[in-house]
Parts: C-alpha cells; structure tokens; sequence
C-alpha cells in the first residue's frame, strides 16, 4: 500500500486536505477503518519517547471495508487553535502534523506530514530604550544603548557604545547574537546557549579613547532567529541575548549579555579578568 497526502491549506484556523490510498499491485486492502488526526506535540530530545500533545483532533475517513483500488478522502479540521508557534530547538521540538491511520487485524499502517505553524502577534505599544553600564572597577567603564527592547525578526538593532574611562589596551570588541534555550522543569532542568552570529565592532586596529563613541547596527533579516518563547505550555522557554565581548592585550574580557525579546553586573577587580555579565 502506497500513502500520499496533500495540505491544500493553512491558516490560523482551518486544516484541510486530502488523503490517497493506493493499494500496491492491484490487491485488496481489507482495513478496520480510516482516520485523520491533526496533532500538536511537544517533543523533549534528552526524554525520547515521551511526547506530550497539547491538542489532538480526529475524523474518521472510511468504515471498515476494503480498498481495491486507489480512493482519496478529503479532511476538513476547522476552527483549530493554534496556540502556539511551531519551534525545532537544541533539546526541544514543537510539531503540528497530520497523521492518517489504516487499521487492519494485523499491523496499522501510520504516515505523518508536518506543518509549520507562524504566529503574527500585534507591534507592543511600548518599546523602550534600554541603557546600560559595565565595567572593570578603575578600569574600564563603557555605557551601551539601544533603540528599543523588542524586536521583530526582519527589524534592525540600532545602539552606541559610549566609553567613560578607558584604561585597558583593548585589542578588539566582538557583538554576538546568543539563543538560550531552557527545557524542563526543576530539578531536571536544561539550559543550552548557542551562538548564532558573532562579528568585531569599532575602528579595526585602533583602541577606543576615553569620550568616544562607537555606533551599532546590526541587521537581522539574515539570521535564522525564532520569536521569544516564555514558558511554552510549561515546558520550554527561549530567550535572546546581545553580547558585547572587550578582549584587551592580556586576554581578559569584560563583557555585556543583555536579552532581546524578538518577534514570530557587575564590577570586579581580578588580576585574570572573568568576563563580567550583564543581564536585564
């Protein structure tokens, strides 16, 4: 038997499509029954095995009978929330799919088609600014600044690095976009960060001055980001961060992680200088 289904159309509340069976070589098909479901599921990576749907819809296509030759049935799944936005993460998956069903005495015979599920979400009305300080105590002291908090994923990130005491050889800046992903829940509870862009900021080759100002643009459209998820059906959540990274001629780094919603300090005197980290 030879399966194909087709998704005629998607949007925030209809599923529809059809199904063909195709019995192989002309022989009957004799089944149990013919069904549809459209399922939303979480998937853990490190928890194989245990999937947990959040939504699960059934129509049954055909009685039990059987199929000489290829028949398609048509599915309708109407008014179905969508709740959430579908997201393939480090350790974790959000999938929507349609699974069709033959039931026969023997083994089922089960196929899948995944969709990809976006959720367009109001501009907020507030989306202020964000000011900052870091710094190395009689050190180093810069004062960063964006434009705005939130982010859409084609937006534009505009900001300044503003230094207000430089005494540090800096040989280079670095500005990273960081994804951090957190799964589960306490005390079985992971955290996995990955890098997705890192490129040098300021005047290559020359050191930043006390009063000088150095100017950020940084154009999304390019990368492949994800809306911001918070607590998605108390599973998973996932946040972005910009890092400013300050690397001086001794190999110490002072450093800024601040967190962008997108979408779908510390001070401290240390001869081998940590990298300092801030978050807001």
């Amino acid at each position: 038997m030879s399966y194909f289904s087709q998704l005629q159309s998607i949007s925030t509340s209809v599923c529809q499509g059809n199904v063909t069976i195709r019995p192989k070589d002309g022989k009957r098909l004799e089944h149990t029954g013919i069904k549809v479901q459209f399922i939303g599921s979480i998937e853990m990576f490190f928890d194989r095995g245990n999937h947990y749907e959040f939504l699960s819809l059934v129509q049954e296509l055909a009685a039990p009978g059987e199929l000489q030759h290829p028949q398609t049935f048509e599915f309708n799944f109407k008014n179905v929330e969508k709740q959430y936005e579908s997201y393939n993460g480090i350790n974790v998956k959000l999938r929507y799919y349609v699974r069709v069903t033959v039931s026969r005495r023997m083994a089922d015979v089960i196929r899948e088609k995944d969709i990809w599920v976006y959720s367009y979400r109001v501009v907020p009305d507030i989306n202020s600014s964000i000011k900052m300080d870091v710094g190395i105590e009689d050190c180093l002291h810069i004062e960063f600044e964006y434009s705005k908090s939130k982010y859409h994923l084609k937006d534009v990130i505009v900001g300044r690095i503003y230094f207000l005491l430089v005494r540090l050889k800096i040989k280079h800046m670095e500005l990273s976009i960081i994804r951090r992903e957190t799964t589960g829940a306490a005390p079985n509870q992971y955290n996995e960060s990955e890098t997705l862009v890192r490129f040098e900021v300021g005047n290559h080759g020359r050191l930043p001055s006390r009063g000088e100002t150095i100017p950020i643009r940084l154009f999304l459209g390019g990368f492949d980001l994800t809306p911001t998820f918070r607590d998605v059906n108390k599973k998973f959540s996932t946040r972005y961060y910009l890092s400013l990274v300050l690397i001086d001629e001794d190999s110490g780094a002072a450093g800024s992680g601040n967190p962008r919603r997108h979408r779908p300090a510390g001070n401290k005197d240390d001869s081998h200088r940590p990298p300092a980290t801030v978050q807001a």
